[in-house]
């Protein structure tokens, strides 16, 4: 009886140790779910371009383990030289320090079938992503660094 008592608790016990460790938040973890676009940078040659992404306009990214999306729209409901809408999305892959979107449909067509990927960094609801995105055949090769605050 002792014996089956003393193997239960060790199961026990490695059981509990599991679940507590899996139910710790990993960045891994931190960086699913949605996000607002803030501000865009491209650094392409010795060029800077900021963008404003709270001003016309919003765009979300939506990140889960495995697939992103994103989805941005002018806020004048289209009627006016503003209108645009661009979507996306994906597979994704997250590890403890780079993000990668496989882009596998885009209204962009010429887009479609781009890897790129991403170091990341979480500071409270802030992320902000960094890495090259480079199309050969549109010639796009630019640093890209975007900053998104997280929806609640």
């Amino acid at each position: 009886m002792k014996k089956i008592f003393l193997a239960c608790s060790f199961i026990y016990l490695g059981t509990s140790c599991n679940s507590e460790k899996e139910s710790k938040p990993t960045k891994q973890h931190e960086i699913i779910g949605t996000w607002r676009l803030l501000t865009g940078v491209t650094v392409e040659n010795k060029d800077t371009t900021l963008v404003d992404y709270t001003k016309g306009q919003e765009l979300i990214k939506i990140i889960t383990p495995t697939h992103f999306s994103f989805l941005r729209h002018d806020l004048n409901n289209g009627k006016d030289s503003t209108a645009t809408f661009v979507a996306g999305g994906g597979k994704a892959k997250i590890t403890s320090d780079k993000y990668t979107e496989y882009l596998e449909y885009c209204n962009y067509r010429d887009w479609e079938g781009g890897t790129f990927e991403f170091d990341y960094s979480i500071k409270n609801d802030t992320l902000i992503i960094k890495g090259i995105e480079k199309i050969e055949k549109l010639g796009v090769n630019h640093l890209n660094i975007e900053t998104y605050i997280k929806e609640k």
